[in-house]
């Protein structure tokens, strides 16, 4: 069978985004991929923690001055709520459900933008309510460059899930398509993964100082 043959829930293989040649590559390329992009994320890491004292006087807020637990503790149970509902998605893409394969890409793409949104006004509450900016000091820059950029991957990630969503509406699912729903799957898991850790790392620690 090729790429572009019709498949029933009968005669679809078990694990479609490996059964060609070239979704074989998309997986290889994916992983390549990122650890590129694992390595971006621990040079930022690194960068805050090494900046996120350095302050220009003791007027300017520090973590713990600034970050409000259970706003990010919301913004991180949706987030990892959406890992979920793309795990449902993949469920469903392998048991070729295809509709409802959808359906869950769209609830996580809904829980994403959540996020996205609640970020968005993590963010202007900081400018407005302290004045912290990205260039008020070292600290500000560390910190909106590795959350932002954190935030520019969810971006890109429903960007790239809503791409396909929309192009494979009316083509059906295929050997062609579900690798490329299957590496979407995997970018996103690896975009919680990271905020796991900027959780940990930025508002857990910079909480408790």
């Amino acid at each position: 069978m090729n790429a572009e043959e019709r498949y029933t829930p009968l005669n679809w293989p078990d694990h479609p985004e490996t059964q060609t040649l070239e979704g074989k590559n998309k997986f290889l390329g994916f992983w390549l991929f990122l650890a590129g992009e694992t390595v971006l994320f621990a040079s930022l890491f690194a960068t805050y923690l090494a900046l996120k004292d350095s302050v220009p006087d003791s007027s300017h807020p520090l973590a713990k001055d600034l970050f409000n637990l259970p706003l990010v503790f919301a913004m991180t149970m949706i987030l990892l709520t959406s890992s979920i509902t793309s795990v449902y998605a993949i469920y469903h893409m392998r048991n070729y459900h295809f509709k409802k394969m959808q359906a869950w890409f769209v609830i996580t793409v809904l829980l994403g933008a959540g996020f996205l949104a609640l970020e968005i006004y993590e963010f202007t509450h900081y400018v407005h309510e302290y004045h912290f900016t990205f260039g008020s000091s070292a600290f500000s820059s560390a910190y909106y460059t590795l959350v932002g950029t954190h935030g520019a991957h969810v971006t890109f990630g429903l960007c790239w899930i809503i791409a396909l969503l929309v192009r494979n509406a009316k083509r059906g699912l295929n050997l062609y398509n579900a690798p490329k729903y299957y590496v979407a799957s995997l970018y996103w898991h690896f975009i919680d993964v990271v905020w796991v850790f900027i959780f940990t790392v930025v508002y857990l620690i910079g909480k408790v100082g």
